[in-house]
């Protein structure tokens, strides 16, 4: 396979190569990586499939890394890591992160995606088994659910260098072939070589930098969150009564209230939830432009053609007198009911955590075996970088309201 920023990838094995043509896989090539970002960014068109090749990929160089420095690792161990973070995405909604609390409830992408591979250990007669246990951590050597998924993991490392170049935001480029050459381990952790160190800070710089860039760009932001109310309103209507003109899979999704236990007791809902990517969504705000409902046909006409929601960001929570005023303006001005004006102005907030601490480390060994977190170790790199939360709140809502206010 030829991979835009890595050149050609190889598939390691038979099995590899399988799980990757199973359908719940393919279904990844219809899952935009970044959502709604490409209203920003045009290019930032790659998929959930490419960074999960990707992410493959780098496995791969980490776990033959590893073994030249003496860590022990089978073909079958090295397997395991390899295939679980090839699905580690595979749970993943339409428009990824976007619909991840529209579509199902107390359910994350994670659950779903250890959902999928238990279902596949089954179908391919218990040969993920171990992919299993390093996905969900149960497996003895640690140090490869920190490659799945840690501060410095290989998810990570691929999307920050393949969303970088898909939205030519330069401040994303990482070199990950230095990173992962200087990945070590030590007392069965993951850690780093101490002259890695200025990798790592550009590593944790170019991931916050990425963060406000990109993925919690205002713009973006404004986008998402219009998606998210445009969905809350096809819901409501669905579960009134009020028939949809959507897919089959999108329709069990909006009119019943699906739940983690509806997956564990429904042995079907999952092959139903993969027959569902963002070609469904698209499809169905299309249609909802004609559609009788005047808010669900205003949010979806906005949506399709760009005329997207103004934003405003700040440090400090938005003063709640000023967002009524904002909407008692779009009652008179747009000539909606108070009851549904929530549809039309909202608040809330983003977090950019670059590294935090208290979750998880990144770790230095000095050759004297001296161990030194990142946020200890570092001469050069902005420690306000490395502050547990950075967060902004933000209001949306109409542009034609703005020149009002």
């Amino acid at each position: 396979m030829n991979d835009p920023i890595y050149g050609f990838v190889t598939i390691p094995n038979e099995l590899v190569f399988d799980v990757i043509e199973h359908p719940w896989f393919q279904r990844l090539r219809r899952i935009q990586q970044l959502g709604m970002t490409s209203l920003v960014y045009p290019g930032a068109l790659h998929t959930r499939f490419s960074h999960a090749l990707g992410a493959m990929h780098l496995m791969g160089m980490a776990v033959e890394t590893l073994r030249l420095k003496g860590f022990n690792l089978s073909p079958q161990e090295a397997e395991a890591a390899i295939l679980a973070i090839l699905l580690h995405d595979i749970g993943h909604g339409p428009y990824s992160h976007a619909t991840e609390n529209c579509l199902v409830f107390d359910v994350t992408h994670e659950d779903l995606s250890e959902m999928y591979i238990q279902r596949l250990n089954v179908i391919f007669s218990g040969a993920l088994s171990q992919a299993l246990s390093v996905f969900n951590n149960t497996f003895h050597k640690k140090i490869l659910h920190q490659l799945v998924s840690g501060q410095l993991d290989m998810d990570r490392l691929d999307y920050l260098k393949r969303d970088s170049f898909f939205t030519g935001v330069s401040e994303g480029v990482i070199n990950t072939d230095r990173i992962i050459a200087m990945l070590t381990v030590n007392n069965d952790r993951l850690m780093v070589e101490a002259k890695g160190i200025y990798s790592i800070e550009k590593f944790i710089m170019a991931r916050r930098l990425m963060y406000w860039q990109v993925y919690l760009h205002k713009t973006v932001l404004s986008a998402e969150n219009m998606l998210i109310h445009i969905l809350h309103r096809a819901r409501q209507l669905c579960e009134s009564g009020e028939k949809l003109n959507v897919s089959p899979a999108l329709a069990t999704f909006l009119c019943r209230r699906i739940t983690k236990p509806d997956f564990i007791s429904n042995p079907d809902m999952l092959g139903i939830f993969a027959q569902l990517d963002d070609s469904d969504i698209l499809s169905a705000i299309k249609g909802w432009i004609l559609h009788s409902d005047p808010v669900l046909s205003l949010l979806s006409s906005h949506l399709i053609h760009r005329n997207l929601f103004a934003i405003e960001l700040q440090n400090r929570p938005f003063d709640k007198d000023y967002i009524e005023k904002i909407g008692k303006k779009i009652c008179s001005v747009m000539d909606v009911n108070i009851a549904d004006s929530d549809y039309f102005v909202y608040s809330g907030s983003v977090t950019n955590n670059a590294y935090n601490p208290m979750k998880d480390t990144i770790l230095l060994l000095y050759r004297n075996g001296e161990v030194k977190d990142i946020a200890q170790a570092t001469d050069q790199l902005n420690i306000s970088a490395l502050q547990p939360s950075d967060t902004k709140y933000f209001l949306c809502y109409p542009k034609e309201i703005r020149e009002l206010l």
